[in-house]
């Protein structure tokens, strides 16, 4: 695995190189992810399976440069995007120098943990750390406890954790402590990517997921899973000053069947408004430019299940 090309050479003793984050379903992988990038790039959601594509995120030190990869949930595949979506997990964690495994404090480790701990200690050959999140979410016996929990798995492996760091990624607790550690770990080597910049992720990826986590935001239940987003034109507008720039996006948010439009499109298009003016701001506040979002609502029927209808919308 590597990035479209090195940046100079960086100073002596300087880390760099890839690890990636894994777990079951809605162990906070994302807002770890975040967390130690220091913005807000990979999308979040209380529902499980939430996160579909390995979205790169770069940690800039002093002393190294971690590039570090969100990955979706391993779960038990109910359509064929659910085992594309684990083989996706499966081929990142053979590819990375350091392999980061999810448990949440709040939960005690189970056979999804498990299963996950003994195939990668099989497939990825690195160092291996074990992060207890949402420390905040439980008292310091408990996440003690799960401490003691995620040693023993990793015993029980054959290949135990090289390090164990309880951590909030929403008190900031620990972050940057795991960031020195995953640095640490790293290959000597020159910087990856210039100063400053925090992912390789194309601007209409980041764009289609920041739509699809505010339409996440008040759905039922019914949907979070059926809907995916694609945005089809991002263009700045012709004839505009070069002071009032303004950049045209139009994108398609799709789901599997017509009650589903109906949901999302809302009474009298209350939903469909509120999806399209909360993504237009925070797209304005990502690139930092004004934007004339068409946003448009169509049904790819059980596109979860259909190859290649999965394929035009990117997974």
């Amino acid at each position: 695995m590597s990035p479209p090309s090195a940046s100079p050479v960086g100073p002596d003793g300087y880390r760099s190189g890839f690890a990636c984050i894994v777990g079951r379903p809605n162990v906070g992988k994302s807002t770890l992810l975040n967390a130690l990038i220091g913005s807000h790039l990979a999308i979040t959601s209380d529902r499980p399976q939430t996160t579909r594509h390995a979205i790169r995120g770069v940690v800039h030190s002093d002393g190294g440069q971690l590039v570090i990869i969100d990955t979706p949930g391993l779960h038990k595949p109910r359509t064929l995007l659910g085992k594309r979506l684990n083989d996706l997990v499966r081929a990142t964690w053979g590819q990375v120098d350091v392999l980061v495994q999810c448990f949440p404090a709040d939960q005690k480790t189970g056979p999804g943990d498990r299963l996950i701990a003994k195939e990668s200690a099989a497939a990825h050959r690195g160092t291996r750390v074990g992060v207890v999140t949402k420390t905040d979410l439980a008292d310091p016996e408990t996440v003690a406890l799960r401490l003691l929990e995620v040693q023993r798995l990793g015993e029980e492996t054959g290949r135990p954790f090289d390090d164990i760091v309880p951590v909030s990624a929403t008190t900031s607790d620990n972050v940057d402590t795991l960031r020195d550690i995953l640095i640490a770990d790293l290959p000597e080597g020159p910087p990856l990517y210039p100063e400053g910049q925090i992912t390789e992720e194309p601007e209409r990826v980041l764009i289609a997921e920041l739509i699809r986590e505010t339409a996440l935001a008040g759905m039922t239940d019914e949907l979070p899973h059926s809907i995916a987003v694609v945005v089809e034109d991002l263009a700045y507008r012709e004839g505009r000053r070069d002071d009032d720039p303004l950049l045209d996006v139009t994108a398609f948010l799709f789901v599997e069947r017509d009650s589903q439009k109906a949901i999302v499109i809302g009474a009298k298009g209350s939903g469909i408004r509120r999806i399209g003016s909360e993504s237009r701001r925070r797209i304005e506040e990502l690139l930092g430019t004004r934007v004339f979002l068409d946003l448009r609502v169509k049904v790819a029927k059980d596109w979860q299940r259909d190859p290649k209808q999965m394929n035009r919308l990117g997974f």
